[in-house]
């Protein structure tokens, strides 16, 4: 059950545009990661809806319901501030992020948490560093 939840998770958040089409997608497993890394988790599980650039406009973006804002623009939004923990749980699944299911279904928090074998420490070094990424790409 847990293996196919990871597969159907990971297939969900890695939609690429099928060549040729205009707006349709297929599923993908995306690739693990490391925990380390928050330029990698970005690229693996983010950039297919919010760009490479992060400007919100990935292949993915057309065929979603609310458009991906661009994470490069938050602390600007935010009077120049970035907002930590908000992305922070954002991305965790305790807030209510419209393009990410209702808080009832978290999709990045219980993935991270399910991917480390239930270790929550690792989970939250996951959300952590990705957390970071997205900060140190804001625009000035």
């Amino acid at each position: 059950m847990r293996k196919t939840l990871l597969v159907l998770a990971f297939s969900a958040l890695s939609l690429r545009p099928q060549s040729g089409s205009s707006g349709a997608v297929r599923k993908a497993p995306a690739p693990p990661t490391s925990a380390a890394s928050g330029q990698e988790m970005y690229r693996a599980y983010c950039a297919s809806c919010h760009g490479l650039d992060a400007q919100g406009g990935g292949p993915a973006s057309s065929a979603l319901k609310v458009p991906p804002p661009d994470l490069t623009r938050l602390a600007k939004r935010n009077s120049g501030r970035f907002p930590e923990l908000r992305v922070f749980n954002s991305i965790a699944g305790d807030a209510r992020v419209p393009a990410h299911g209702s808080k009832d279904m978290p999709v990045w928090g219980s993935l991270f948490l399910q991917s480390g074998a239930g270790d929550a420490s690792a989970a939250k070094l996951r959300i952590r560093n990705l957390t970071r990424y997205i900060a140190s790409i804001q625009a000035h």
